[in-house]
């Protein structure tokens, strides 16, 4: 049976392409190093699948940022205000980043996951060109190298269902002016010689998006008229578009069976329409073992309906939500590491699903079958994942506080006395190559615990000094001994394991190492009560104590499969509660408890929503819950489009919550004031994605266009988010311009 894979990892296994691309933009090397390391990255990836059986390799999945954005160059989709720049590369890394002249384009979450993609921006002005020589250049070298290659695009609908209007409008309007260049990218395409597949990504469609099934048959009634076409959706079951597809002239679809196991429903139409069923079967999102007997029997079941021939076994989605390989993670636990798969090691099952069908396997001579059916069987009953003391806390979960919203916060502003517009920032300020090399000299061994702690110390105690000087309202301690905002956590909880390598891309070259929530979750010991409590001593200024939630645990986690997701966030609530009650008897009364994951973690299906966000706000108010009337609870949110949720974030009851605002203007500020929202809103007035520096006049514009949208009474100002991945050089200045700025308004 054929094998495919939708796309793979490609900041690399010891993410090469992020150093490069860091090197180049902080001018320690050229463009040219780049190019250099991803085309070795390319043939080495290409290389990998190939090795272990890959009949379908995936060509133009690879980015040197994101592939929307590759997309926008390829159809010439550039915003108005880049086209002035004639340098390709530079106008595709401003578009990202930023330069010092312009802002950068908006990002936001891809579906749920935790990767970020750049919003295309459009309008019924643009005019768009091709320009094919990216697509055309990987191709070339994955031909040379001898790989059979299906050529990765987004699909139109979902690059325009994806994209925003900058005059207003559907973007669906613009489906006319778009389609003729995809039209043309395909014609293009087809004179590469040879019998080339190309798969465009249509995921818009698993969240059904029923308004464009008409654009999506005549998308592919056009696009694959006399060309090899599949159309794949991933994420969830996309049952409406394949019905539609189905009556039009494409070669085959991709279809996730993990996450989208109603996609079964649609297999008696395709095996009637005789095109080939890329069956995604092998999770592209998780990394526990597939399950081979099991997964064989599905698709036995498969093959009842559909002819061998015309099943092609692939991952779920693109592996590029799994970190690289096992190879290097010699310091997990032996059980733990039997039970996972990263990308490289995911090749390895999709080939011996595939051989499995074959008449001469032999399942009991196969080491890999045989590994992952003792890895399955120790899983189910090990020791190791199972607590009863854990379950028995989560049944006895509280989740409401005493005091209602108006008598909490009118007694915090008397215990607080903070003015109105207080300044504040999201919690981390800069992780230097000095704070990570001592962070990594204590993990290694290599100095003792008083020489890290008296370190520690004395970076936040410069961090005080540094908000003190500027005149901030309420301080951060900094967060210098937390090498991320979810991994510091889990490392000092149960039931969590923790990877050497397991890096994640999340934009660009910022890659994430999730956790692995492999058993039931609970707390032994107090986890940053020290260091907020040693900061708080130490200023008379207000000092926030820092904690992530339990959803933004559990949605930047890899979470166990053997549970509901919703009992292990319950799991992690009830042990965040704990740390809430010792900061507050140590004297740190205001807690900021970051939710920034909570909007990704939303189901794509409208039906099933309703279930993520019941469990999702109780677990947000289960930790939290202990609190007095007197503790300000501050909570923050990411990138989200909140006019859907809206309602959802006051049930979650915070008394304030701070937001990304600064790449969308105060469109998501409105939502709050038409909801007639109570609490205090920080929304973030500059964006800290970029590298440039606002000044002041810029920053005393955007407040002011804040306070015509909500009262003084109301509003926080604030960076739009931590500060961890910026430099000092960048972040000084944007901090004294931002309070310079408050001031200025306040004398107004």
């Amino acid at each position: 049976m054929k094998t495919s894979v939708i796309g793979f990892p490609r900041i690399g296994e010891q993410r090469e392409l992020k150093k490069s691309l860091e090197a180049y933009w902080s001018k320690k090397s050229t463009f040219d190093v780049v190019e250099k390391t991803a085309k070795e990255l390319r043939a080495r990836h290409w290389g990998y699948q190939k090795d272990a059986g890959i009949d379908l390799i995936a060509v133009n999945d690879f980015s040197l940022y994101d592939n929307m954005l590759d997309m926008m160059q390829t159809l010439g989709a550039i915003p108005k205000r880049f086209r002035d720049l004639e340098d390709k590369t530079y106008q595709y890394f401003s578009m990202a980043r930023g330069n010092d002249t312009t802002t950068a384009m908006e990002m936001t979450k891809w579906f749920n996951t935790n990767y970020h993609y750049i919003v295309p921006e459009l309008s019924l002005d643009d005019t768009y060109k091709l320009d094919i020589s990216s697509i055309k250049s990987q191709y070339d070298e994955a031909k040379a190298l001898g790989i059979n290659a299906k050529i990765n695009l987004i699909g139109p609908i979902t690059f325009l269902a994806l994209s925003k209007r900058v005059d207003g409008g559907d973007t669906l309007e613009l489906f006319s002016k778009i389609l003729p260049i995809y039209k043309e990218l395909v014609k293009e395409i087809s004179n590469f010689g040879g019998d080339v597949i190309i798969d465009f990504h249509e995921p818009i469609f698993v969240r059904g998006f029923e308004k464009a099934l008409f654009l999506l048959k005549d998308a592919y009634n056009s696009l694959a008229s006399k060309n090899k076409v599949i159309v794949t959706t991933f994420f969830e079951h996309s049952s409406e578009a394949t019905k539609v597809l189905l009556i039009t002239p494409i070669y085959g679809l991709g279809l996730d069976f993990v996450d989208g196991e109603k996609n079964i429903d649609s297999l008696g139409d395709i095996a009637k329409s005789g095109k080939k069923l890329f069956a995604g079967v092998i999770s592209g999102r998780n990394i526990w073992i597939n399950d081979l007997e099991a997964t064989k029997t599905k698709i036995d079941n498969m093959l009842k309906v559909i002819d061998e021939d015309n099943l092609i076994i692939s991952t779920s989605s693109s592996l590029l939500h799994t970190p690289f390989t096992l190879e290097y993670e010699d310091g997990l636990d032996k059980d733990v590491k039997s039970w996972l798969a990263y990308a490289k090691e995911k090749l390895n099952e999709v080939s011996t699903l595939s051989k499995m069908f074959s008449d001469d396997f032999n399942t009991s001579n196969n080491v890999l079958l045989q590994a992952n059916i003792e890895a399955i069987r120790n899983r189910k009953t090990s020791k190791k994942v199972h607590n009863d003391e854990v379950k028995n806390r989560v049944k006895n979960l509280s989740i409401e506080r005493d005091t209602p919203y108006e008598a909490r916060i009118k007694a915090q502003r008397e215990a607080f006395k903070y003015p109105d517009l207080a300044t504040t920032t999201i919690g981390s300020f800069p992780q230097t190559a000095e704070v990570r090399a001592t962070r990594r000299s204590f993990k290694n061994g290599e100095i003792d615990s008083d020489v890290y702690e008296a370190k520690m110390e004395e970076l936040i105690l410069d961090c005080i000094k540094f908000q003190e000087d500027i005149d901030l309202d309420v301080l951060v301690h900094g967060e210098f001994e937390r090498n991320d905002m979810v991994e510091y956590f889990g490392e000092q909880m149960s039931g969590f394991a923790f990877s050497k390598n397991g890096w994640v891309q999340s934009y660009g070259s910022r890659c994430v190492k999730p956790p692995v929530i492999y058993g039931d979750v609970s707390r032994p010991n107090a986890m940053t009560v020290k260091w907020s409590s040693f900061a708080n001593k130490n200023t008379n200024k207000i000092m926030k104590g820092m904690l992530t939630g339990p959803v933004t645990i559990l949605n930047w986690s890899f979470v166990r499969d053997d549970q509901p997701r919703s009992e292990t966030s319950y799991q992690i609530a009830v042990a965040i509660s704990d740390e809430v009650k010792d900061l507050e008897s140590a004297g740190v009364t205001m807690i900021q408890v970051d939710e920034a994951a909570f909007k990704e973690g939303y189901p794509l299906r409208d039906e099933n929503i309703a279930e993520y966000e019941r469990w999702a706000v109780e677990g947000f108010k289960a930790t939290v819950a202990p609190a007095k009337a007197t503790t300000q609870i501050h909570t923050h949110m990411c990138y989200s489009e909140f006019n859907d949720i809206i309602k959802t974030i006051e049930a979650m009851d915070a008394d304030v919550i701070s937001i990304e605002t600064a790449r969308s203007g105060n469109e998501l500020l409105k939502i709050f004031k038409s909801v007639g929202y109570k609490q205090e809103v920080g929304p973030g007035i500059y964006d800290i994605h970029s590298p440039r520096v606002p000044d002041v006049s810029e920053m005393v514009k955007q407040i002011e266009a804040l306070m015509e949208v909500l009262p003084k009474t109301q509003l926080w100002i604030n960076p739009d988010c931590g500060l961890k991945t910026r430099k000092w050089d960048e972040v000084k200045p944007s901090l004294r311009n931002m309070v310079e700025a408050v001031k200025i308004v306040r004398n107004k």
